[in-house]
């Protein structure tokens, strides 16, 4: 019998997560950039950024050169070495989204690639966005992108077929193949992801799941943790297809059908 674990390699060796999920051109970065200049000052050295599920930090060493203070934490104690290792001046901690305190504010806070999906209760949910907005300023943004739960209301073509993919990394080639389902009763994504690795003939299957939130479920989550919603968009955004452009009105953003397989969320603290 194949072993099942809830571990994550990717996670667990952020220089094999870059290989995977390389991002040159800064998509994540620029998306970030473009919303806190527009709607709170094109004075980057002014503004701090706090980024929550930070990974490798490619996004806050992207910014931190641009001139933004910047912090992010990271359940994984490898992605928070290896942030705080190649990303300086990036600062990183060890820390849980879920319930944090790192005793200071921030103008901006970041949540991207899906992460505060790893709320799975709305118990999680709310001291989630409760901690963030302990540690926003007033009319600080919170900045989140994520999978769209109203992109299954109907549409199955990412579920329940395993796809495979095969990447290079340091001459070896790492294959998985990868299969998504949801679970009706737990309002849950579940991923269950096959590795065939390059020195082992056993594969590596490794289990993990997000909370599939609504637009709308999730606006009430927000004003309920004292934010004000400012926009909800499918497109463009870090992760679609086009990826982000700069986009001279940002309240265009606001007439998006929001039926995409990307949510992106901007929000006030009040």
């Amino acid at each position: 019998m194949i072993p099942t674990v809830t571990r994550n390699l990717l996670t667990d060796n952020p220089a094999l997560y870059e290989a995977r999920f390389p991002d040159p051109d800064h998509a994540a970065g620029r998306f970030v950039d473009d919303i806190a200049r527009t709607l709170l000052s094109d004075d980057r050295s002014r503004l701090s950024v706090l980024d929550l599920g930070c990974g490798t930090g490619r996004d806050l060493g992207f910014l931190a050169g641009q001139g933004y203070r910047c912090h992010g934490l990271d359940m994984s104690e490898q992605m928070v070495r290896y942030a705080a290792a190649e990303h300086a001046p990036v600062t990183a901690s060890v820390d849980d989204l879920r319930d944090f305190d790192l005793q200071k504010s921030f103008d901006v806070i970041t949540c991207l690639d899906s992460s505060l999906l790893y709320c799975h209760t709305d118990t999680e949910l709310a001291s989630a966005l409760g901690c963030a907005r302990n540690h926003l300023r007033s009319d600080g943004l919170l900045i989140a992108e994520m999978r769209n739960g109203a992109f299954f209301l109907g549409n199955t073509e990412l579920l329940d077929v395993p796809t495979l993919t095969s990447f290079d990394w340091e001459g070896r080639v790492w294959s998985a193949e990868t299969t998504l389902w949801i679970d009706h009763a737990s309002q849950l994504l579940r991923r269950r992801r096959a590795w065939t690795l390059p020195d082992s003939s056993e594969p590596l299957v490794q289990t993990s799941a997000w909370r599939l939130l609504f637009p709308l479920e999730l606006a009430g989550h927000l004003e309920r943790a004292g934010f004000s919603v400012w926009a909800m968009f499918d497109t463009p955004g870090p992760r679609t297809d086009p990826g982000w452009i700069p986009v001279s009105n940002l309240e265009g953003l606001r007439d998006s059908p929001l039926s995409g397989d990307r949510l992106h969320v901007v929000a006030r603290a009040v």
